[in-house]
């Protein structure tokens, strides 16, 4: 047997062997650099296509942007057995059972109470004087503002975690609730055959919770989430917090069988628009916020792949370089508290 030109020599092949461990070597590396922020909010765009409600929160949680206007948001029940009721900036979440309302957050005030969340139920069909709890999700005022008016006014008991009770008790904000009950992780609170979930997903605030509840539309029954605290903290490691929390709430998520999304500022997740489409009728007999297991799934993937954009350009700050850019941004959010 010839060995031609086109063959190669013996010591081309041990070259070429001994390159291969410094190939790996250089692959290895290259996966274990670290990720550019402009690679996540990438990848973030890509993940949510477009879907108007991933869309949104990849705008929603993209650095920059200021305060939306607040609007009055007429009340409506969005399921069966759940009403919202708030402003275009911050809503009150209703679960309506037989037995009274567990309601989720309570605006920013005394008089958001009185004004919108009492009249708002009425106009829903139910008795604001059978609120029996207060879930306060985090606390940050435009969510325990009104929650005190509607304990001593109605007797209902506001509930929140250990860590913000902690939290308003040193901040001490106008309109603090008095302390009352203290929302474990993984407790359950049942009112008339109706059983919220309720999980710890620090981060956007100490002792953000995070809800899992049972909802119906047209008689069938769904799992819907509220997740309690969507806008990054200022410090990394919270927002590190935050992260691990989205890891943990999407397997709970995933676990109850969730299928519906819902969010305490409907602005974050194209929730407004969704509540306009069912008061509009234009979506038949279907409901937007049923957007199925896959897509709450991916809902979470999408907030996770933000959040490590968020903290890969934390460190780029801090080392002076830049990677992110208004160009490798997906858009501007019009968000910056939630």
């Amino acid at each position: 047997m010839s060995f031609g030109q086109s063959s190669p020599s013996r010591r081309a092949l041990l070259a070429a062997a001994a390159l291969l461990p410094l190939a790996g070597r250089e692959a290895e590396a290259s996966a274990a650099a670290p990720k550019s922020a402009r690679y996540y909010y990438d990848r973030a765009a890509r993940l949510a296509g477009d879907d108007p409600v991933l869309r949104a929160l990849v705008k929603a949680l993209t650095p920059g942007g200021a305060l939306p206007p607040v609007k009055p948001l007429s009340p409506l029940r969005i399921f069966d057995n759940v009403a919202v009721l708030g402003t275009s900036f911050v809503q009150a979440t209703a679960l309506l059972t037989a037995r009274g309302v567990i309601l989720i957050d309570a605006l920013g005030s005394p008089d958001d109470a009185e004004k919108i969340i009492v009249p708002g139920l009425r106009s829903v069909g139910a008795d604001p004087a059978k609120i029996k709890y207060v879930v306060v999700a985090h606390g940050h005022s435009d969510h325990f503002g009104g929650a005190q008016f509607l304990a001593d006014k109605y007797g209902a008991r506001v509930m929140m975690s250990r860590a913000d009770w902690n939290l308003i008790a040193a901040e001490r904000p106008a309109n603090a609730p008095k302390r009352d009950l203290e929302i474990s992780d993984g407790q359950r609170l049942t009112l008339a055959g109706t059983t919220v979930t309720f999980h710890h997903t620090p981060g956007h605030t100490p002792g953000t919770v995070s809800s899992i509840f049972p909802v119906r539309w047209k008689g069938l029954r769904h799992t819907a989430m509220l997740w309690g605290g969507t806008a990054p903290p200022a410090a990394t490691t919270d927002k590190r917090t935050t992260l691990s929390s989205a890891l943990a709430f999407a397997s709970r998520m995933r676990q109850a069988g969730v299928d519906v999304e819902l969010n305490n500022h409907g602005g974050v997740d194209n929730g407004l628009a969704r509540i306009e489409e069912l008061r509009a009728g234009s979506t038949g007999a279907g409901n937007p916020f049923v957007i199925g297991r896959s897509r709450t799934q991916r809902f979470m993937k999408v907030m996770e792949t933000m959040l490590r954009g968020r903290i890969a350009q934390d460190q780029e700050a801090s080392s002076g370089t830049s990677s992110a850019g208004g160009a490798a941004s997906p858009g501007r959010s019009t968000h910056v508290c939630c």
